[in-house]
């Protein structure tokens, strides 16, 4: 077996997960640009340490020099979600990529079959092309999509872990599985409250859309439209943005466009 450069061997599956994630985020940014609901609530990307890799071959007998081919997670993607059913509508987004850029190889379902430990998440194994030095590279990749709570007990579960070697005291592992138990009563719980916090986030949203169109409509008037004693529009900006009263926000908004009409101010 040759000497394996481990840091050049890795840079693809990095610049994998730097594209992946971004992809990811712009779907999360057009879902909150167009002030609808994200089932993306985060979304990390690692690639699987070298001491992570030789341990996980020597786990699986793979000869190192074909951990690269045979191991599915050496590129990694955490997708969380706030509520338990985004999990499926972030699936379907994956799922509506796989003839593009993501074609999908395995889908694990651990959020309706949980694991004995109580683990649960859903796991994606997908293809992703990048060009990497002039070639097109075919790397595989695990996504992982789970709520705050799943993700809060993984982040705990895998810790003590790697504590005890994997071999966790029965007394931890009772524990761990009421621990799981109780952050999926978690999850249920938030589901019935979704809608009212589904409408505390479209309030926040809208404010903050009004808020960004009113200062950009002041900057507009003052700078193109040479309207003077903007200090007053400001001041007025202020005591309403105080107040908390979307409905005025709007009022001054509507005033700020008219004049801008008046004007003739062009919008950058």
């Amino acid at each position: 077996m040759g000497i394996i450069n481990w840091n050049a061997e890795l840079l693809p599956y990095e610049q994998a997960v730097d594209e992946i994630v971004l992809k990811l985020k712009n779907i999360q940014r057009e879902f909150k640009r167009r002030q609808i609901h994200s089932p993306i609530e985060q979304v990390e990307g690692r690639v699987k340490s070298i001491a992570s890799i030789i341990a996980k071959a020597n786990d699986r007998n793979i000869p190192i020099e074909n951990a690269l081919d045979v191991l599915e997670d050496i590129a990694g993607i955490r997708i969380i979600c706030r509520f338990v059913e985004d999990i499926d509508k972030v699936v379907n987004i994956i799922r509506s990529r796989s003839d593009y850029d993501m074609k999908i190889l395995i889908e694990e379902d651990y959020v309706t079959n949980t694991k004995r430990s109580g683990y649960r998440s859903y796991h994606i194994t997908v293809e992703y092309k990048i060009m990497y030095e002039g070639e097109i590279r075919i790397l595989k990749c695990e996504i992982q999509i789970r709520t705050l709570a799943m993700n809060f007990w993984a982040t705990i579960e895998h810790s003590l872990r790697y504590k005890y070697d994997g071999n966790l005291p029965e007394h931890l592992k009772e524990r761990l599985q009421n621990c799981a138990e109780a952050a999926f009563k978690l999850d249920k719980e938030m589901t019935t409250i979704r809608g009212e916090l589904l409408q505390a986030q479209k309030a926040m949203q809208t404010q903050e859309f009004l808020v960004n169109e009113i200062v950009k409509n002041i900057h507009n008037l003052y700078t193109y439209g040479k309207v003077e004693h903007m200090n007053e529009f400001n001041k007025q900006f202020m005591q309403i943005y105080q107040e908390g009263n979307v409905d005025k926000l709007y009022e001054f908004n509507h005033k700020l466009e008219t004049m801008a009409e008046i004007y003739n101010v062009r919008y950058v």
